[in-house]
C-alpha cells in the first residue's frame, strides 16, 4: 500500500511538471530559446502570420541601450519590402533587384546570392521567401516576376528538376490562356506537406488574368490543384457574375500573402477586387470570390467556407494582408478564430472551422451609383466590433490648418467632390476615398499576441480622390490618334496621369520629353516587353503599340497644348463595334494633398493601435512617425503615411519602421509609449524580424525608402543588446 502511495505521488509530481512546464512556455515573459538560436523560419514569423516573437532578451527595461550589430550593403537600391526569414544560423532576404541572399544572421557577412534569371533588375518587389526541407533537402522557394522558383538554400543554386531548370511560369497552368497577360507573385504563399500553395499580382485593368488559386508539386513544379475564384459553370457563387465572366472577367487574386493551420490542413487565402477596380459595369453581382477571406483545404483546393468583406468592389479593397490565426475568449469561451484586417480598417473576426463573425457585422445600406451602366451592391458589410482602427469618413471639419492658404485651397477642393461616408461609388465629379487605396491597414499585416489575443495594427489616414473619366468623350473629338489615345487611357493613365505628368511618390516616371531618350520603335519595344517596374503589355496588338507610341510623340510635337484636348480632324480608325461602348478609366491615383504637399486631412495621418481582439475594443491608438519641418507651426507627433507591419515580442515591445522620418522604433505592448527609435540609412518600408544566436537577441530591417518621396536605400540593419550584454 505505501509503495503505491509512493508510486502515485512520483507520477503526480511528475505529471504537474510536465504541467507547469507546458503553462510557462506559453507565457509571454518565458523565453523557450535553449538550442543557442532561436528562428524566425516564416514569412511574418510562423505559419499563422502572428508577427510574434517569444523571445524576451530586448524587453521594455533595456530596449534603450539596443545598438547596432551590423549593416548589409546589398549594392542594389531602390524598394525593399522584405520580410526575412532566419534557419539554423542564416539570415535570407532579397535585394530591391529581386537577387536572393544569405547572410551569416550573425555578422551580416554574406555567404552567397542568387539572381532570377527570368527577373533582373529592379522591379516589382520579392515580400519574402517561403522555407521547405525534407530529411537533408532544405529548399527556398519564391516567386520573382511571372516565375516560381525553387533553389538550394545551402548553395544558392537553382534546383534544376523543379519546372523547367529551377522555374514555373506563372502564366501558365490557368484553365484559360493568360500567357499575354500581367501575372507576377511579390509575396511568398505557403507550404504544406509536398504543396506550395502561391500568390500572385495581376493586372488591376481589363485585360487581367483570373486569380485562381493553384498549388504546385513542391519537388517537381507540378500544378496539383487549382480553385477557381472566378467560378466556372456548376461552382458555388458562379450566379454572383454574369454567365461568360468566367471565361473573361479577371482578378479576385491573392496577392497579399496567406495562412496556414496545419493542424486542420486548411489554408486562409484573403482575395483582392475583381478588375477593372472601379467599373464593374461588365461584372453585374456580388463578384465571389473576390474580396474574400477563403478558407480551403491545403491538400485538394477544396473550399471549406468563404466570408466576403466587399461585394463588388468599386474602390480597390482588395484584402492586404494575411488574416492572422488567433486563439481568443468570446463570452467566456475559448474560440480559434481568423482575423483579418482590411483597407478600410476593419477587422473581420471569424471561427476558423466554420466562418461565422464571433463579433456582429452588419449590411449597412449604401449610396447607388449614377454612373452609366453601373450596379453597385445595395448594401456592405461593417463590423459592429472591433471599431476601425483608423477615420471613416473626410468632412469640412477636418480640413488641415498647416497653413491658411492650404486650408482654404483643400476645403474649395472637397465641396466639389464626393464625399462624408464610406463606400460612395467613383464619380466623374471625383468621389473622396478614405482611408485611401493604401489602407487603412495595409500589406505590412497586423501582429498579434498569441497569449492575450491582443492585435497591433499600423494604419495610414491619407484622403485619396477617385474620378472615373468616360472613354466614349473621345468619341466626340475625333481624330487620327484617338486609337493611340485610347490604349493609353486604358493601360497607361493610372501611372502616368491625365496630362504624362507621372507619380514621382510612386515613382512612376512623367512621359515627357520621349524623343531625346528614345526613338519611336525603342518606345513601341518598352510597350511590348516591358521595362524594370512598368510591366509588358503583350496583348496589345502591333496596332495599338503602334498608335500609342505615336500619340505619345504626336504630344511631344505638340506640348504646348493640354494632353486632354490634343486631337487631329480626321477621322477614327476605331472599330464601330468599339466605338459604340461607354468605356470608363480614372485619372489615376491621386493622394488628396495641399499646395504644400502635406496630406489634406488633419493629423495624425499614421498611427499604431492596440486592439483586444477577445472584447472587441480599441485598447489604445498613438501617432506613428513625425514630420519634423511642421515642428515650428506646432505640428508635432503628426504621424506619417506608412508601409510595412509591426512585430511584438514577449519582452513586451512592438518593433516598426515603416514610416517617412527613417526611423526603426519600439513601442511598449502596455500603452503604446515610445521607449527608442534610431536612424535607418533609408525609411524601412518593410516589416522587421527578430530572431537570436548563442543568447543575442537581433532584430533586423530591410531599408529600402524610395517611396513616397523618400530617398533609395540598399541596407539590411541589425540591432541588438552588444557584445557585453546579455
Amino acid at each position: 500500500m505505501i509503495h503505491f502511495a509512493r508510486r502515485s505521488l512520483v507520477v503526480f509530481v511528475l505529471a504537474s511538471i510536465v504541467l507547469i512546464a507546458a503553462y510557462l512556455t506559453t507565457r509571454p515573459w518565458f523565453d523557450a530559446s535553449d538550442s543557442g538560436y532561436h528562428d524566425w523560419r516564416h514569412y511574418l514569423g510562423d505559419l499563422h502570420s502572428s508577427q510574434y516573437s517569444s523571445l524576451s532578451q530586448i524587453n521594455t527595461g533595456n530596449v534603450n541601450r539596443l545598438e547596432r550589430a551590423w549593416i548589409y550593403n546589398t549594392g542594389a537600391y531602390g524598394q525593399m519590402q522584405c520580410n526575412p526569414i532566419v534557419v539554423d544560423r542564416v539570415l535570407y532576404g532579397v535585394t530591391a533587384h529581386r537577387q536572393i541572399f544569405a547572410l551569416n544572421a550573425a555578422t551580416g557577412e554574406e555567404l552567397w546570392r542568387f539572381s532570377p534569371p527570368h527577373a533582373t533588375g529592379p522591379g516589382p518587389v520579392v515580400r519574402g521567401l517561403m522555407w521547405w526541407e525534407s530529411d537533408d533537402v532544405r529548399r527556398l522557394l519564391f516567386g520573382a516576376g511571372n516565375h516560381l522558383y525553387s533553389i538550394d538554400a545551402d548553395t544558392g543554386s537553382a534546383i534544376t528538376s523543379f519546372g523547367e531548370n529551377g522555374a514555373v511560369n506563372l502564366k501558365k497552368g490557368f484553365d484559360r490562356d493568360a500567357t499575354k497577360l500581367h501575372v507576377i507573385s511579390t509575396s511568398p504563399g505557403v507550404i504544406y506537406k509536398d504543396l506550395v500553395i502561391v500568390s500572385t499580382r495581376l493586372s488591376e485593368r481589363n485585360p487581367a488574368a483570373p486569380g485562381d488559386i493553384r498549388a504546385y508539386d513542391v519537388r517537381t513544379g507540378e500544378r496539383r490543384w487549382i480553385f477557381h475564384t472566378i467560378p466556372h459553370p456548376g461552382e458555388l457563387g458562379y450566379e454572383t457574375w454574369p454567365p461568360d465572366a468566367w471565361n473573361t472577367a479577371g482578378g479576385a487574386n491573392c496577392w497579399a500573402g496567406m495562412s496556414l493551420d496545419q493542424k486542420r490542413g486548411i489554408v486562409y487565402i484573403p482575395t483582392g477586387a475583381a478588375a477593372y477596380d472601379f467599373y464593374g459595369g461588365d461584372r453585374h453581382g456580388e463578384n465571389l470570390y473576390a474580396n474574400c477571406i477563403l478558407a480551403l483545404k491545403a491538400e485538394t483546393g477544396e473550399r471549406v467556407w468563404h466570408f466576403q468583406t466587399v461585394h463588388h468592389d468599386l474602390w480597390d479593397r482588395d484584402i492586404p494582408a494575411p488574416p492572422n490565426l488567433v486563439s481568443v475568449m468570446i463570452n467566456g469561451q475559448r474560440r480559434e478564430a481568423v482575423a483579418q484586417i482590411t483597407k478600410s480598417s476593419f477587422v473581420f473576426l471569424l471561427d476558423r472551422d466554420t466562418g461565422e463573425p464571433l463579433h456582429p457585422v452588419k449590411e449597412v445600406p449604401v449610396a447607388a451609383s449614377d454612373v452609366k451602366g453601373e450596379a453597385a451592391w445595395p448594401t456592405q458589410p461593417v463590423p459592429v466590433r472591433p471599431p476601425p482602427f483608423a477615420r471613416q469618413a473626410f468632412t469640412e471639419d477636418m480640413v488641415a490648418k498647416v497653413s491658411p492658404e492650404s486650408h482654404d485651397e483643400i476645403l474649395e477642393r472637397l465641396k466639389r467632390s464626393r464625399t462624408g461616408r464610406q463606400f460612395l461609388p467613383p464619380s466623374l465629379e471625383g468621389t473622396v476615398v478614405f482611408p485611401g487605396f493604401d489602407g487603412g491597414g495595409e500589406w505590412g499585416g497586423a501582429s498579434v499576441n498569441p497569449h492575450t489575443g491582443i492585435m497591433y495594427v499600423n494604419s495610414s489616414e491619407m484622403p485619396w480622390i477617385l474620378t472615373l473619366y468616360e472613354l466614349s468623350m473621345e468619341k466626340e473629338r475625333g481624330g487620327e490618334h484617338l486609337l493611340g489615345r485610347r490604349v493609353y487611357a486604358t493601360n497607361c493613365i493610372y501611372c502616368h496621369g491625365v496630362e504624362l505628368e507621372g507619380d514621382p511618390l510612386r515613382i512612376f516616371p512623367p512621359l515627357k520629353d520621349l524623343n531625346t531618350k528614345y526613338t519611336p520603335e525603342q518606345m513601341g519595344e518598352i510597350v511590348l516587353k516591358g521595362k524594370e517596374r512598368m510591366p509588358a503589355f503583350e496583348y496589345l496588338s502591333e496596332k495599338e503599340v503602334q498608335a500609342v507610341t505615336e500619340y505619345l510623340y504626336h504630344l511631344e510635337a505638340n506640348r504646348d497644348l493640354p494632353a486632354q484636348i490634343q486631337h487631329d480632324p480626321e477621322t477614327s480608325d476605331i472599330d464601330q463595334a468599339e466605338d459604340s461602348l461607354s468605356m470608363f478609366t480614372h485619372t489615376g491615383y491621386n493622394r488628396f494633398v495641399g499646395i504644400e504637399g502635406y496630406p489634406a486631412v488633419e493629423p495624425p495621418w499614421g498611427t499604431l493601435n492596440a486592439i483586444d481582439l477577445n472584447k472587441g475594443e480599441i485598447l489604445w491608438k498613438v501617432p506613428l512617425g513625425n514630420v519634423p519641418e511642421l515642428g515650428d507651426r506646432g505640428f508635432r507627433n503628426t504621424g506619417t503615411e506608412n508601409y510595412g507591419g509591426p512585430v511584438a515580442t514577449a519582452g513586451g515591445l512592438i518593433f516598426i519602421a515603416a514610416t517617412k522620418d527613417e526611423k526603426l522604433r519600439a513601442f511598449s505592448m502596455k500603452d503604446g509609449k515610445e521607449l527608442w527609435s534610431a536612424p535607418l540609412p533609408a525609411a524601412g518600408y518593410a516589416t522587421p524580424c527578430t530572431y537570436e544566436i548563442d543568447g543575442r537577441q537581433y532584430v533586423v530591417i530591410a531599408a529600402g525608402g524610395a517611396k513616397i518621396g523618400t530617398k533609395p536605400g540598399d541596407a539590411y540593419v541589425a540591432f541588438s543588446l552588444g557584445e557585453d550584454y546579455r
